[in-house]
């Protein structure tokens, strides 16, 4: 075959591997999208389920509506105001204006609530106006018949309030959930101490979370170890009991460790049959209870991640350290716990992130200087009504956790460049 005939042929196999090139390229977009198909339904979940959750949590925290939406005629009357004595009878009118024009009587209460919470008894003076409605004549007529009514409306400090609180964005929220306030001119300082509440509680949280992740540790390390030396039939059959509490109601269990600590149950019983007490203990409604039956609650999220380490740390390390001379407990202190680290950090921040969100043990065995953060959003949720208050402290509980996960990651980090 002659050059002009084998022309076409070596063109064809030039062009062969741009081909291949561009046969493999769409291969792999489309390997890429039908990966992104299957994993889209769950992207669709974790965005309705966690995102949009948080998301809202986060704008609730800041979020300040009911002064804005239902006084607006009141702020513009009340720009320009010194805030030091009453305002003009201007700003009454306008009161009165706004509270005749809110659709019912929900909305009044929403306003008195969020009123009451900057200043006590303000929630009696918004209602009464309200129920007083309509009101007629001049500004001062109007002025006068609300002093006559509640001497109170003549008073700065009410009206400071819905100055402070007609944006409808505000800080005070988040500013409240670490024992931080604004002033009557927006300057931020601490509360009064007779106040200052919220730091304590999340002190608080945080002691109780550290004992019980410690107590974890002490508890869960030797277990862990124990079955990660079984045989693997023995392992599995032992690891159902460890399972146990996962396939038990918390409520169950709590109300078991009821029965089982109060003054006259088990385990008082068992100790002063043994002799080893001669009074019942205090272990019912305060700390230790609290301690007990969170640590039998979270010990499986110890137990686990400590578990799946120690599984895979060979045991000839162990040999090979005493054959050379170093002490069996020598030996398990220097060569095979620093293998374990990894387990010990992802179980105890597992543990303690757990451990910080907890509301329902201490609620029923702890004592009123036992409750945790997570009570107190509980409360402003179903009791107080104050959404903003229970989306702040639930923000900071949130900065906690991710705060506790970025050391975490930073430690983890180091310690894989060191080694």
């Amino acid at each position: 075959m002659n050059a002009p005939e084998l022309a076409p042929l070596r063109a064809q196999d030039s062009h062969a591997p741009g081909a291949l090139r561009k046969a493999l390229a769409r291969a792999e977009v489309r390997r890429k999208w039908r990966a992104f198909g299957l994993t889209l339904p769950l992207l669709v979940f974790l965005l309705l389920t966690l995102l949009v959750p948080i998301a809202a949590l986060l704008q609730r925290a800041v979020e300040n509506p009911e002064v804005a939406n239902a006084l607006p005629g009141t702020m513009r009357a009340l720009d320009g105001w010194d805030r030091r004595d009453a305002p003009p009878a201007a700003a009454y009118a306008a009161l009165v204006g706004d509270l005749a024009r809110l659709p019912d009587r929900s909305d009044a209460g929403a306003l008195a609530r969020r009123l009451n919470s900057e200043v006590p008894g303000a929630r009696s003076m918004v209602m009464g106006a309200y129920r007083d409605l309509p009101f007629e004549g001049s500004a001062d007529a109007i002025r006068e018949r609300l002093l006559g009514a509640d001497p109170r409306w003549g008073e700065a400090p009410f009206w400071r309030a819905i100055a402070k609180n007609g944006a409808r964005w505000t800080p005070d929220y988040l500013l409240a959930s670490v024992d931080l306030q604004r002033d009557a001119l927006g300057q931020v300082e601490r509360m009064p101490e007779e106040q200052r509440a919220f730091g304590g509680i999340l002190l608080r949280t945080f002691h109780i979370s550290l004992v019980v992740t410690l107590v974890c540790l002490l508890v869960g390390y030797p277990l862990a170890w124990w079955l990660a030396s079984l045989p693997a039939r023995s392992a599995n059959v032992l690891m159902i009991l460890v399972l146990v509490p996962f396939w038990t109601s918390i409520l169950v269990r709590v109300a078991a460790w009821i029965v089982l600590l109060q003054s006259e149950g088990l385990v008082n019983r068992g100790l002063m049959g043994l002799g080893l007490i001669e009074q019942p203990l205090a272990l019912l409604f305060n700390r230790t209870g609290v301690v007990i039956a969170m640590v039998h609650i979270l010990l499986p999220f110890m137990i686990l991640p400590l578990y799946s380490v120690m599984k895979s740390v060979p045991p000839t390390y162990l040999r090979a350290a005493v054959s050379l001379g170093s002490s069996p407990i020598a030996a398990f202190f220097r060569v095979y716990v620093p293998q374990t680290y990894p387990g010990i950090g992802a179980g105890a921040l597992l543990v303690f992130i757990l451990a910080i969100g907890y509301y329902v043990t201490p609620a029923l065995l702890g004592g009123a200087d036992d409750q945790m953060l997570s009570y107190y959003i509980a409360r402003y949720t179903n009791v107080e009504v104050n959404w903003g208050m229970a989306c702040a402290l639930g923000a900071l509980l949130l900065a906690a956790t991710l705060l506790l996960y970025g050391v975490y990651r930073r430690i983890g980090k180091a310690e894989l460049s060191l080694g």
